[in-house]
């Protein structure tokens, strides 16, 4: 019983690591894309609005693009705890009262998010019922807003995760892959340098930096 118990507990594992791999590898290639097409159509525009004329759809996949940029970045930025938080005052507490106010913000903030996904999801379908498109492009308006409630179901999701990880773990976690607003960095070091910091200080060939 131990070990099928123990095989199950490693396959759950080995599956939330590979489904939180594919959407940290799902957000970092839409964020990226969406913000190297956004710079492209601008540009693009530009030189094109002084050398020939304007480019007549520019504007609206330029909003589209910084719709689908925010509500993603969203998602993104509290699964790697990138949002804006009082990290002046929340790093000077002790480490239980961290974890209180670990559950109180994201507890507060999941609920927040879940809301607006409902509310942005029925102005979508608002939208949508209205059929109205766009004046450039003739597409439905609706399309251009299905990220947002996308966008806050997702990065509510990540609060309920930073939850379950303060249960599951004894440390202070601030995302669900992020547990301190500083990573430590081992950066590489050549035999020069090895010699320097050994003769002078007799530290070991790596050291540790604070971002």
């Amino acid at each position: 019983m131990e070990v099928s118990k123990n095989n199950a507990l490693q396959t759950g594992s080995l599956v939330r690591q590979k489904i939180s791999s594919f959407i940290d590898w799902f957000e970092v290639i839409s964020l990226s894309v969406g913000v190297f097409l956004l710079a492209t159509i601008l540009i693009a525009n530009v030189i094109a609005r002084n050398f020939f004329r304007s480019i007549y759809f520019a504007e609206e996949l330029s909003e589209f693009f910084v719709i689908f940029i925010t509500f993603v970045g969203v998602s993104y930025a509290v699964r790697k705890a990138r949002h804006i938080r009082m990290g002046a005052i929340f790093d000077a507490m002790p480490p239980k009262m961290q974890k209180v106010f670990i559950y109180i913000i994201s507890g507060i903030s999941a609920t927040v998010m879940f809301l607006m996904a409902y509310y942005s999801y029925n102005y979508m379908m608002v939208a949508k019922a209205m059929g109205h498109d766009t004046p450039s492009l003739r597409l439905p308006y609706w399309f251009f807003l299905a990220i947002i409630p996308v966008g806050f179901f997702s990065a509510g999701v990540q609060y309920i995760r930073t939850i379950i990880k303060n249960i599951v773990e004894e440390e202070v976690w601030l995302s669900p892959e992020q547990q301190s607003e500083y990573e430590d960095e081992i950066i590489p070091m050549s035999e020069e340098e090895i010699a320097d910091v050994v003769l002078g200080s007799g530290e070991t060939d790596t050291i540790n930096i604070r971002e």
